[in-house]
């Protein structure tokens, strides 16, 4: 072997071993973000105490169940903990037809968190503007969904009918031994009590909203110098291969999003592990429509497993709002999705906000702040 060849095969072995540490980094960093995500979680259920499960109260109708569900959602940072409590409420006898435009809204307030993410981005203006591109897809195609299957549900009872239907080929009347876990929460919950007790000295609300602050400048830090390891990282075989794991067609971009979401038990994370990616520019807002599409999904096991371990004369009851869950789901994807003229919604108006928000980062706040807390909020309490 000659000296250049001698050469050239030390400085590859040097080149692996420094990817390895960049990989390695890499893994701490994307840890580092679900751990903010699950501290501002954690922060807002400290901060709202039982105020956001109270709201479920006034649930009088299917528009102010929407909107309940959304608030509480956004609220809670778990559709997963929603859409239970809702499967709960409904084997305790809450109306069908209420809960219906509950689990509508648990899905729209679900969408905040990758939206959150997207604002480790703040800092770069072009990498800002295509991550919050990459969230607020969700957010439009969620809203979009509720605008058609909403007042077709009010109008003809299109979900309960076939729920019902479902219901009356699968229900037993007894309860499954079917448990789930969750592999994050098992990951970051340990280290988000620890933090939780640091701030224990401080009084009323205030560990919550500490909790908040923290979780948001970890984000900001995660995501920061995420962006730069992947950007040196994603080249050549690796972004291939991120490409085939995301999905090479729309169809296999929809199963890999809900088996992800599956086997983590969190469509947040699934959905806002996407945005950096987008943020710094190694893949497009559109790679990880179908992706989303996918965790929408996937989420619905959740839901199905409350729901299987209900018993009683209303189990067949919260086993049906957990399937409306899933075929809610389901038909919003294939519709929305299978038709060209409404695909390129969700698509569009997130590319027009995500410009304007690039331009006037008051703007981004405005819509995170109007559409997921004041808007609603307000409509609840000048109906109270």
């Amino acid at each position: 072997m000659s000296m250049i060849d001698l050469q050239l095969a030390q400085n590859s072995v040097l080149e692996k071993a420094h990817n390895w540490r960049k990989w390695l980094l890499l893994a701490l960093l994307v840890y580092v973000m679900l751990l903010a995500v699950s501290m501002i979680g954690s922060g807002f259920k400290f901060a709202t105490g039982d105020h956001a499960k109270s709201l479920f109260s006034f649930a009088s109708n299917p528009v102010m169940g929407l909107i309940i569900g959304m608030v509480c959602t956004a609220l809670i940072q778990s559709s997963s903990t929603v859409t239970s409590i809702i499967v709960g409420m409904v084997a305790g006898g809450l109306p069908i037809t209420i809960a219906i435009p509950m689990m509508m809204g648990a899905n729209i307030g679900t969408s905040i968190t990758n939206t959150l993410v997207s604002l480790g981005h703040v800092a770069k203006k072009d990498e800002f503007q295509r991550a919050f591109n990459a969230a607020t897809i969700h957010d439009f195609f969620n809203v979009l969904s509720v605008l058609i299957f909403l007042p077709l549900e009010m109008a003809f009872g299109i979900l309960e009918f076939l729920s019902a239907q479902l219901v009356a080929l699968l229900h037993t009347g007894e309860a499954i031994g079917v448990s789930g876990v969750n592999p994050i929460k098992a990951m970051t919950q340990p280290v988000t009590d620890l933090v939780t007790q640091a701030f224990s000295f401080l009084p009323s609300i205030y560990p919550g909203v500490a909790k908040i602050i923290l979780g948001i400048g970890l984000i900001m830090f995660s995501i920061t110098y995420m962006g730069k390891i992947m950007k040196s990282l994603m080249v050549g075989k690796a972004k291939a291969l991120l490409h085939t794991s995301i999905g090479k067609g729309p169809l296999s971009g929809i199963a890999s999003g809900a088996v992800m979401t599956v086997l983590v038990q969190s469509s947040s994370t699934t959905t806002s592990l996407m945005v950096p990616l987008v943020g710094s520019g190694i893949l497009k807002a559109k790679d990880i429509y179908p992706f989303t599409l996918g965790a929408n999904i996937g989420t619905c096991i959740t839901a199905l497993i409350a729901a299987l371990g209900v018993v009683g004369v209303n189990s067949g009851f919260a086993l049906q709002i957990a399937l409306v869950h899933l075929i809610y789901n389901v038909l919003g994807v294939t519709l929305i999705y299978g038709l060209p003229l409404l695909r390129n919604i969700p698509l569009n108006l997130s590319y027009q906000l995500s410009v304007i928000a690039a331009e006037r980062k008051m703007y981004g706040a405005a819509y995170i702040g109007g559409l997921f807390f004041i808007m609603p909020l307000g409509i609840i309490f000048t109906t109270m």
